[in-house]
C-alpha cells in the first residue's frame, strides 16, 4: 500500500504500510541449539524437515483487506504428515501439481505474536501453481487469526499489526 502511516511505537512516519509479514522458519527449529542445527534441520526457502521426521511447507494465510482492493498476507510455516510431505515434494515441479493434490492436513508452526497462541491451530494446505505458495486454510474457529482470514480486516487493522510489530522489534 502506498499510504505511509505514522507509528505510534517508534514516533517514525513509514512510507509504506506493508501488506505482508513472515517466518524465515518453521518456531520449531528456535528449539534446536544453534550448534546442532545443521546436523538437524534440512531444509531450503519453501520446504524443512527436522530430525528426519518433521516436515513442514511453507504457505500463505491470506486474508482480505474490507476497504482496499488488496490481500494481507502472514507467510508461515505448516507441519505435514511424513506421508503428505512426501507427495508434495514428489509433485513439486509439476506444472499441474495443484490438480494433482487434495488440500492436506497440517497444523500452524509459526507463532503470530499479535495473536493469541497460533502454533497448532489445525490447518489445510491448498497447492497452488509451480512459483506459487499454497494457501493456507485456517479451521474456522473462534481464534481472531480464523475470524480475520473469513471475514477480512480494514486498512486500520493493518496500522495496529505494523504498529504492534515495530513495539515488538523495539523490545528485542
Amino acid at each position: 500500500m502506498s499510504k505511509g502511516f505514522e507509528c505510534k511505537y517508534c514516533g517514525k512516519f513509514h512510507d509504506e504500510l506493508p501488506m505482508s509479514y513472515g517466518s524465515s522458519v518453521p518456531d520449531y527449529v528456535y528449539d534446536i541449539p544453534e550448534e546442532e542445527q545443521e546436523n538437524r534441520v534440512e531444509m531450503n526457502d519453501d520446504l524443512c524437515i527436522i530430525d528426519d521426521k518433521y516436515f513442514f511447507i511453507r504457505g500463505n494465510i491470506e486474508i482480505p483487506v474490507i476497504d482496499a482492493d488488496q490481500t494481507f498476507i502472514w507467510d508461515v510455516w505448516v507441519s505435514l504428515s511424513e506421508e503428505n510431505f512426501d507427495k508434495t515434494t514428489y509433485f513439486w515441479e509439476d506444472p499441474i501439481r495443484e490438480k494433482k493434490l487434495e488440500p492436506m492436513f497440517g497444523w500452524l508452526s509459526t507463532d503470530i505474536t499479535c495473536y493469541p497462541e497460533t502454533i497448532n491451530l489445525k490447518t489445510m494446505v491448498h497447492t497452488r501453481t509451480v512459483g506459487l505458495r499454497p494457501i493456507i486454510e485456517l479451521e474456522p474457529t473462534k481464534h481472531p487469526l480464523a475470524v480475520e482470514q473469513s471475514k477480512g480486516i480494514t486498512v486500520e487493522r493493518i496500522i495496529q499489526i505494523a504498529e504492534e510489530l515495530c513495539q515488538s522489534k523495539e523490545q528485542d
